[in-house]
């Protein structure tokens, strides 16, 4: 017989908000903010279902990068099996224009000497602005769609019948990109048609910022968010959480 206590029972860990997502869920009104920080969507969402947040994200992500990081990012996988919902926060990159195909575009931060890295850096910011309201979109709608299928396949293989919450693109007044976003409606149609196929609850961030970034309230650099927006986005996603069938209190 053993002379050793028992150990206390340990406490079940709480289901986890996994959302993938580019820099609009985790940058304020002055700039980027850590994975935990409580002002932002995901955490207050996360809060207030009792629940904890893994977000995995990065600055410029589309619903391609959301397919890469769901099949090749071990945070994913550990928190998968936990997961109490999936979101997928992106596809406001994809809407905007790109008067470089994007593959050529990230591999400007590879280019060596530094000398020759700044220097296409800089004319590449010169040229986006200018170029970028008869530029198409970062990817073409319908290839955005197939990426969140597969990635939404993929997820639903391993844990079936898990609630979905998808993104409509946001709006900007960002001068970088010449104040052009032609791109939003096509990629905004082709993900609604992708959702209602596949039974998937949307989320309309325009709906949600479009008061806040449109009257110059975001971040200065017409894009990002501030609080105000943040948690509109958290009520808005909280009431496509309840219609995807997660029991949210209060609704």
């Amino acid at each position: 017989m053993s002379s050793e206590p028992d150990s206390p029972p340990s406490t079940p860990r709480p289901p986890t908000l996994l959302v993938f997502a580019d820099s609009l869920s985790y940058y304020g009104p002055q700039g980027g903010l850590p994975a935990d920080d409580p002002r932002i969507w995901p955490n207050i969402v996360a809060a207030r279902l009792g629940w904890e947040c893994e977000l995995i994200g990065r600055i410029g992500w589309t619903c391609r990068d959301v397919w890469w990081a769901a099949t090749q990012d071990p945070r994913a996988w550990a928190a998968l099996p936990r997961a109490g919902a999936v979101i997928f926060a992106t596809s406001g990159m994809d809407s905007l224009p790109s008067p470089l195909p994007t593959a050529l575009r990230e591999l400007i931060r590879y280019l060596r000497p530094a000398t020759l890295r700044r220097w296409v850096r800089d004319a590449y910011g010169w040229v986006q602005p200018r170029f970028s309201p008869m530029s198409r979109s970062a990817l073409p709608p319908r290839l955005s769609a197939d990426y969140l299928e597969m990635t939404r396949a993929a997820i639903d293989f391993n844990r079936p019948g898990i609630p979905f919450v998808a993104c409509l693109p946001s709006v900007h007044i960002a001068p970088t990109y010449g104040h052009a976003h032609h791109g939003r409606t096509p990629t905004a149609d082709a993900i609604t048609d992708w959702a209602q196929r596949h039974a998937v609850a949307l989320v309309d961030l325009k709906e949600a910022v479009g008061g806040e970034v449109l009257a110059g309230r975001g971040n200065p650099d017409g894009i990002h968010w501030n609080f105000e927006a943040h948690r509109a986005v958290a009520a808005l996603v909280l009431q496509a959480l309840s219609e995807a069938g997660v029991a949210v209190e209060g609704r």
